[in-house]
């Protein structure tokens, strides 16, 4: 009975994707943050007044505007240097940052974020769970919790689904994609280019840790609900462009290489969007399936 409700939850899924992220906090102490995770890389251009500023593979973003930029994730502890190197060598001055979002309050994705906001001055907004996450820095996360693991941060501003975020001439509407933390959040935005509308979205993807429970003696009650509301939600969105908290899972190095000119065409793909979604779904339904069979 389990098995068939939690179906109706989602559309019928296509094909898998490397979904179950296997690497934790305690893993990594003991042999390392993976390459990707700490490789420095060039900022680029995704579209219009969006870049990427991160590593190789963690994913930090750029957001820019007349009255002051928006950084979304801010990579390991030791990232803060490389990320102003990378927004400087665009043009732009770290300084300026005038807020800061996360995708997800996982330490890979927000140890950096209390010395940015300190050195800049930047409010924190987040959504409610994660923003009780990111203020104990790590401990009430119902996976990876029971210790800090980054440095607390306060949050200075609640946001909630559908909330828009004004800065300068940006409109940035907030999406709530819970799942992968309980808090795990998206942003949507409009760019015009070239007579053509784009649909852009951040978005932070369901994938599953290695070790978390859907089903069976749950890591946090109805976290399989909120993963399939994800899913369902994200292959309504209509976007033309999309990147991720992690640039393996947007295909960005198949479609963007050091010193390659500016296109806003570059990173469009809407179907690969839906198909990352629709494989994301699939292995969470594997999951769900193996907890059932054990």
């Amino acid at each position: 009975m389990m098995k068939l409700t939690l179906r109706k939850l989602v559309a019928a899924p296509t094909l898998a994707l490397i979904a179950v992220i296997t690497f934790s906090s305690n893993s990594v102490a003991q042999s390392g943050p993976p390459e990707g995770w700490v490789t420095p890389f060039p900022a680029f251009r995704i579209i219009g007044p969006l870049y990427g500023v991160g590593m190789l593979d963690l994913s930090v973003f750029l957001i820019t505007s007349d009255e002051g930029h928006i950084l979304i994730n801010t990579g390991l502890a030791d990232s803060t240097a490389h990320i102003r190197r990378n927004i400087e060598s665009l043009g732009f001055d770290f300084d300026d940052i005038r807020i800061l979002l996360t995708m997800q309050a996982h330490w890979d994705h927000t140890a950096a974020m209390a010395e940015i906001k300190a050195l800049t001055g930047a409010e924190v907004w987040a959504t409610p769970e994660d923003a009780r996450v990111l203020e104990d820095g790590g401990f009430s996360d119902a996976h990876f919790g029971g210790r800090q693991s980054f440095e607390p941060v306060e949050v200075d501003r609640i946001v909630r689904q559908d909330d828009t975020i004004t800065l300068g001439d940006l409109v940035i509407t907030v999406h709530e994609h819970p799942g992968h933390t309980e808090g795990s959040s998206s942003y949507t935005f409009q760019v015009s280019e070239n007579g053509r509308d784009y649909n852009v979205g951040i978005i932070n993807m369901g994938t599953i840790n290695g070790g978390k429970q859907l089903v069976v003696e749950p890591t946090y009650d109805d976290v399989a609900v909120d993963f399939a509301t994800t899913y369902n939600r994200q292959k309504k969105m209509a976007v033309d462009v999309w990147v991720a908290a992690h640039n393996s899972q947007f295909g960005m190095h198949d479609k963007y290489t050091p010193g390659q000119a500016y296109d806003p065409d570059t990173f469009v793909d809407p179907m690969g969007f839906v198909r990352a979604v629709e494989r994301l779904e699939t292995a969470y339904l594997e999951v769900i399936a193996d907890e059932l069979d054990q």
